[in-house]
């Protein structure tokens, strides 16, 4: 499989499926909602980001095997985390679940960056940092949104 479009599709449900899930999680019925919302991005976002990878390709001239490689391996990629966010959600009381979901995306990030490093003969502790911390701004931003949401419902509601 295609490095690049793997950690493309991986970066892509980590970020996706935990800023659904903790924006999600203190709903009136978070396993329903968070689900759906995952089951929605595991097909609809993915065939979107899946489909502009195949036309930014097709417009670069590459080859059609090229291009459906590499559009197999972002749409797999994706589905399968998203797929372990699933479970996750599904099977787990919903704290639980939370912070497994945080665990597991920070440890594919954490990965995946440490492999770009390598590869770029830089140091992987400053990568793997800079990956993390847009991953938590992204964990924190999505629960402050999902808080003031909420604030703004009860007070019109």
């Amino acid at each position: 499989m295609q490095g690049k479009y793997f950690s493309f599709g991986a970066t892509s449900a980590v970020i996706t499926g935990l800023a659904v899930i903790i924006g999600l999680s203190r709903t009136a019925n978070p396993v329903i909602g968070i689900t759906t919302a995952l089951v929605v991005i595991a097909i609809a976002d993915n065939i979107s980001d899946s489909f502009g990878i195949h036309i930014h390709q097709e417009s670069q001239k590459e080859s059609v095997k090229e291009v459906r490689k590499t559009t197999f391996t972002n749409f797999v990629t994706r589905i399968a985390v998203v797929s372990i966010f699933v479970l996750l959600v599904i099977l787990l009381p919903m704290k639980v679940a939370a912070a497994l979901s945080i665990f597991f995306g920070m440890a594919v990030i954490s990965v995946i960056s440490y492999f770009i490093a390598k590869n770029q003969k830089a140091k992987p502790h400053k990568i793997v940092f800079q990956h993390l911390l847009i991953t938590l701004l992204v964990i924190l931003g999505s629960y402050l949104l999902s808080e003031a949401s909420a604030g703004l419902i009860a007070k019109f509601a």
